[in-house]
């Protein structure tokens, strides 16, 4: 039974490292008035949960606005945080 699980176990690892890493724009060539966590996040080398963090404390060096309980975080802010023109 333990053979099994630990086959299964790989094999999942398997498909999770063959799937492809989604393509991201360039910060300076984003056209987006705003970005999902995730983008946001990978453009400041951050995890997702970090900014999720910022956007509840209110403690970041940006904020997020919120759409319907979702968090947009503006192109523009990024820009300026990390120097891009």
């Amino acid at each position: 039974m333990q053979l099994a699980i630990n086959q299964t176990e790989s094999m999942r690892g398997t498909e999770i490292q063959g799937q492809f890493e989604k393509q991201r724009t360039p910060l300076d060539k984003e056209t987006r008035a705003t970005l999902p966590t995730a983008d946001a996040a990978f453009h400041l080398n951050r995890r997702e949960q970090t900014l999720r963090g910022w956007a509840c404390l209110e403690n970041g060096p940006l904020r997020p606005i919120r759409v319907h309980g979702r968090l947009a975080w503006p192109v523009s802010e990024l820009r300026r945080i990390l120097g891009v023109a």
